[in-house]
């Protein structure tokens, strides 16, 4: 039985279980104790000294996030002390951090700003030096401003324990603390998956994606350039947050209206290339279980959880699937095939994707996505990089009507659009793969277990008269444990499905800010809303992917296939 601990927080008296933090109680109470660098069982580290309270008998201020409560203990939140001595933590942290509001990324967002109107900063009584690092803005994903920097190490606690990587760390002492990459490399060189959770996560402008708008608004006004845009599954569901929408909203149609009126050439659906890609790596699966292939075959959408195993697992790259990412594939597809079928000059397409990713700024950058004889994507934009177009343009959703994705590559299945949540591409290859194989509908095609946010879901499918074992991971954290269970001959499959980040691409660090499991619940509720209203449902029916392999490709894992949709990876140090 958990013991309960009562206590009296600003006059209101309260039973928590013991172990408790008096944070946590007092939020029970609906009494709201400022926060900077706190995050639940993640980053409880009293660094920021935000959240101090007064509690009776104790000589000093404490913490609250992380002070445990006690039996008969009598806390006071908001006396003059306690109000100073947080208004002062703020101006200590603000005296240095560079007055660029107006101009900053996160200026919307910012929860610094917020802080410093709750606690009730109205001037900076403090002066004299300042941190003055050299932004590093050497990865075509992250911009990191260590000037920016309030030192609360959120970045640090979810790279080091949710994604496992370690690519950041406190370094030096005092004031000349600063959160950093080892040996002071810049992102570019670090052993960095580029995955941006850390960009979720930071309370100010610290760390930000490299912003391209420039860049788009640029082409978009070039007469000489046909600027098509492709829209990723998970950006429908959240591009309304940026816009004042409820979390999870659909708004595909108002999306592609939005797009059009911004002057994009056609607006296209990365759906239509998760179909594509389910086509092509659903065969792989059944090459390799039907010839003896590596198994398990391992998912290859994401290319944060690409660089990462090619950076901590480079003797398992064996099992990596060689399909491109779908909005890889869009892009090959479109400077060859729509190219042709349209007669344009490929040189002249500017392909542009609308992603909830930071990971594939870097990824569009590799060598190896080059099959058109061209850059295959041009220019990647974070959903939060639209939403900021969107405002500058005075787009208004509301007031657009609903409109459809031009074709060909606008037309997609449910197949397609359940890519934007963890589950979803294991889900789509067993809707195609199951009738494949037997020649016969799925009676449910809603494959339930490989549904829903625990870290590591298995299942097990009757295929063919085979039994696969399947598995999905979601962070890389998790993947890591799987990983590991694999190299070590403790864990057996046949398929896994592995995205960098909780959630799938509806927690990807280039979506809205915040980003909370909340949020991301709501996200994946609209993907499956999207996909049971489909008219289509399942890859290989799609009218256009048929139309494709007839007119161009010719079949899955053919040899202009092969050439267009497939790639190697490499081991990384």
């Amino acid at each position: 039985m958990t013991e309960m601990v009562q206590l009296t927080i600003d006059g209101q008296t309260v039973e928590v279980p013991a172990g408790t933090t008096v944070l946590e109680a007092a939020r029970q109470l609906g009494i709201k104790i400022p926060t900077l660098c706190y995050m639940k069982e993640l980053n409880e580290i009293g660094a920021c000294r935000v959240c101090l309270v007064e509690v009776q008998g104790a000589r000093t201020l404490q913490a609250a996030c992380v002070l445990p409560v006690s039996p008969g203990m009598v806390v006071n939140t908001k006396s003059p002390a306690v109000r100073e001595a947080r208004r002062t933590a703020v101006e200590l942290i603000i005296s240095d951090h560079p007055q660029e509001c107006l101009t900053c990324a996160r200026n919307r967002t910012c929860e610094l700003r917020v802080l410093a109107e709750e606690v009730g900063v109205r001037q900076i009584p403090y002066t004299g030096a300042t941190t003055q690092l050299p932004v590093d803005a050497s990865s075509p994903s992250i911009v990191r401003d260590p000037r920016k920097c309030v030192l609360c190490r959120r970045c640090v606690a979810v790279c080091q324990q949710v994604q496992q990587v370690g690519c950041l760390q406190a370094a030096e002492r005092g004031f000349d603390t600063n959160i950093t990459p080892a040996f002071g490399d810049n992102l570019n060189e670090a052993v960095c998956t580029f995955c941006g959770q850390c960009v979720l996560v930071c309370p100010t402008g610290a760390l930000t994606e490299k912003n391209e708008t420039a860049r788009v608004w640029s082409v978009l006004a070039n007469p000489e350039k046909h600027v098509v845009v492709q829209v990723a599954p998970a950006v429908r569901v959240s591009i309304g947050e940026e816009l004042g929408y409820e979390p999870g909203t659909v708004l595909t149609g108002k999306l592609v209206a939005a797009l059009r009126r911004l002057g994009f050439d056609r607006v296209f659906d990365t759906n239509f290339a998760a179909d594509l890609t389910i086509m092509e790596e659903g065969h792989e699966l059944l090459e390799r279980l039907e010839e003896g292939g590596s198994l398990p075959l391992i998912t290859s959408c994401c290319p944060g959880w690409v660089k990462y195993i090619e950076h901590f697992f480079p003797d398992l790259l064996k099992h990596l699937s060689s399909c491109k990412s779908p909005h890889q594939m869009f892009g090959a597809v479109a400077k060859t095939y729509y190219a042709s079928k349209h007669g344009i000059d490929p040189a002249s397409i500017v392909v542009v994707s609308i992603m909830p990713c930071t990971a594939k700024k870097f990824e569009i950058q590799r060598p190896e996505m080059q099959a058109s004889s061209y850059q295959d994507v041009d220019i990647v934009l974070t959903t939060r990089e639209l939403g900021a177009m969107l405002r500058e343009a005075g787009l208004d959703l509301r007031n657009l009507p609903d409109e459809d994705f031009d074709q060909p590559l606008g037309q997609s299945t449910g197949a397609g659009v359940i890519f934007g949540t963890t589950g979803g591409v294991m889900e789509a290859a067993l809707r195609t793969v199951a009738e494949v194989t037997s020649g016969q509908p799925l009676a449910e095609i809603e494959f339930q277990q490989v549904r829903g946010f625990n870290g590591i879901k298995e299942a097990e499918v009757e295929l063919k008269g085979r039994r696969l074992k399947l598995a999905v991971a979601h962070g890389l954290a998790n993947a890591k444990q799987l990983l590991t269970a694999l190299q070590k001959g403790e864990a057996e499959y046949h398929f896994i499905e592995i995205m960098a980040c909780h959630g799938g691409c509806i927690g990807g660090g280039g979506q809205p800010i915040p980003t909370t499991w909340e949020v991301r619940q709501k996200r994946a509720q609209g993907i499956y809303q999207c996909d049971s209203q489909a008219r289509f449902r399942k890859s290989h029916e799609n009218p256009a992917i048929k139309e494709l392999y007839a007119e161009f490709l010719g079949h899955p894992l053919s040899h202009k296939s092969h050439q267009l949709l497939h790639t190697r990876y490499q081991p990384r140090r």
